[in-house]
């Protein structure tokens, strides 16, 4: 059983405010700069807390034109954060395509195994975000 004991927790910027004790977390909210975030998760397998930043808004929404854009998507077509790119109809040749558009675009190197772990706008946007971030 995972539990949490304390008030708030901080990790890189990020700040994690949780009741006085929190049993069997799986997600909550996690405040960066005034943005709250869903992002704060429990693995059951190993019972840890993992704390993540999640991506910037502007970040997703830059990720999803880029996705419409290449996959030649209509504009009313719905893309967000949690759209795969398998269920928008990307094989692997579009996925590399829209992965060479994103380092296009932000002007980063995704490494081929970090590519390989992309399935939604939000892995692509996460990953963005933590490439600039190591970058900078």
């Amino acid at each position: 059983m995972a539990s949490i004991t304390g008030s708030s927790a901080t990790a890189m910027s990020c700040s994690f405010k949780a009741p006085n004790r929190v049993s069997n977390l799986k997600t909550s909210s996690l405040s960066f700069k005034g943005i709250s975030y869903s992002s704060i998760r429990v693995n059951p397998a190993t019972r840890r807390l993992s704390i993540t930043c999640a991506a910037k808004p502007d970040t997703v929404n830059k990720v999803c034109d880029i996705v419409k854009k290449q996959l030649a998507l209509s504009a009313d077509t719905d893309v967000c954060g949690d759209s795969k790119f398998a269920a928008l109809g990307a094989d692997s040749l579009d996925t590399v395509e829209i992965v060479m558009g994103l380092e296009e675009e932000f002007g980063i190197s995704v490494e081929e195994d970090s590519a390989q772990s992309i399935a939604t706008v939000q892995d692509a946007a996460d990953l963005i975000e933590d490439l600039i971030s190591k970058k900078a």
